[in-house]
């Protein structure tokens, strides 16, 4: 299948400069394509997932995608999408991070595809223009009334309180260039992005036309929403990264599995690599039985291969397992069980520990040490899975998982996490 009738039927075509051009490009293998990465967070996050998807797609279809990091654009700050001016960083910070989303993107590709990807810095290109060469040899050929005219800028000068940097309205000139560069040194001919990069990414079209009387190409892709209406990508602690130090590989699963049946089908094709027959065989186990939620345990799996590993996404379905009693805690990663319970009340000790009924009135779990002790002789608190019948009971190092953590449990339910140290 030509990848631009796969990017269709997945509806991730949400603007493009010549369809039937753009489709007659990528008929053939082997075309190039490029998709920019400005380094604004330590990590990438679930927002970069379609367009870093979609090249990686292009690379299994036989294509030459390239990873461009913004470590120049990133220093300037892209007004798309943003009510004011973003706070600039300064350049080891821009070039730290984008070597992180560097390192992160090869990972994620050579998982994916087994392939090294191609990954590019504008700011080794950009670091060399001096300001002359800029406003000569690119700015000439951008006017400004055209440049008014992008939804970028324009959204900004229409509001007075806030306005636009000449720094920011600077912005599309250079992610033209870079569009311009790697047409010239790459024979790139397609930039993607998101819909709100669509001004940018046709500024690099119009630089190419004008500069080297050539032909490039422009697709981006929708804004993802939940049916609701909200914008997809963050949860309520916030964004969902893709590294596992700032998105723990369970809240990352977890992310996923709460899915809302109107959204999950669609989010199948956005976000995985299953085909159309197979996704449509999902979509009918689906409607046959919503309550199962089979569609969002295969989408949560698949996303969590994806960015962190299968040995990853097994270490959370046993510690969910283990959470509802279907395994042993004492064998779960104790990382993985730290982040699945790290809702759950915890207290850290130091030195001598308490024994167990007042642990369980410092984790909240009891409400006095008397109702403590009456909960053991019950046989309703269990200590990492198995059932506590000593009242007197002392925390004591084999209590603890990986020597760092133990977990009480009251009922059926209701947990506790105790830390050493």
């Amino acid at each position: 299948m030509n990848i631009f009738d796969e990017l269709t039927w997945r509806g991730l075509v949400h603007q493009i400069s010549d369809p039937d051009g753009l489709r007659t490009y990528l008929k053939a293998p082997g075309q190039t394509m490029y998709c920019g990465f400005d380094p604004t967070a330590e990590s990438l996050h679930i927002g970069n997932l379609v367009p870093l998807l979609s090249l990686v797609r292009m690379l299994r279809a036989g294509h030459k995608p390239i990873f461009l990091m913004g470590g120049a654009t990133g220093l300037i700050g892209d007004p798309s999408g943003k009510d004011k001016e973003r706070e600039l960083s300064n350049l080891d910070a821009v070039q730290g991070r984008a070597a992180n989303i560097k390192a992160q993107i090869e990972a994620f590709v050579e998982r994916n595809t087994g392939q090294k990807p191609c990954v590019v810095n504008n700011y080794d290109w950009v670091k060399e223009m001096s300001a002359i060469e800029l406003l000569r040899d690119v700015g000439k050929y951008f006017t400004v009334n055209w440049m008014l005219g992008k939804e970028s800028v324009r959204g900004r000068i229409e509001r007075d309180e806030v306005g636009i940097s000449y720094t920011e309205f600077s912005y599309m000139i250079l992610q033209g260039y870079d569009f311009y560069h790697l047409y010239k040194e790459m024979g790139c001919r397609l930039q993607i992005g998101g819909g709100d990069q669509w001004g940018n990414i046709t500024a690099g079209c119009e630089l190419i036309r004008k500069k080297a009387a050539g032909e490039a190409y422009a697709l981006t892709f929708p804004l993802i929403t939940t049916a609701s209406g909200k914008k997809f990508g963050k949860s309520e602690k916030g964004a969902i990264f893709m590294s596992a130090a700032m998105t723990s590989p369970y809240a990352f699963y977890q992310f996923w599995i709460n899915t809302e049946d109107a959204d999950v089908i669609r989010f199948l094709k956005y976000y995985t690599f299953l085909d159309e027959e197979r996704i449509n065989e999902i979509a009918a186990e689906h409607e046959a039985a919503p309550h199962l939620r089979g569609a969002q345990k295969i989408l949560a799996a698949e996303t969590t291969i994806m960015v962190h590993g299968e040995d990853e996404l097994n270490k959370v379905l046993a510690a969910t397992d283990a959470l509802f009693g279907k395994g042993d805690l004492k064998s779960i990663d104790p990382a993985t069980l730290a982040a699945a319970l790290e809702s759950a009340p915890s207290k850290s000790y130091t030195g001598e520990l308490p024994d167990l009924p007042q642990v369980l009135v410092d984790l909240g779990l009891c409400p006095s040490k008397g109702q403590a002790r009456k909960d053991i002789q019950a046989g309703a608190i269990s200590l990492n899975g198995d059932k506590v019948a000593d009242t007197a009971h002392m925390l004591a190092g084999p209590d603890f998982l990986g020597g760092a953590l133990a977990v009480l449990r009251k009922g059926k339910k209701n947990y506790g996490l105790v830390r050493l140290g």
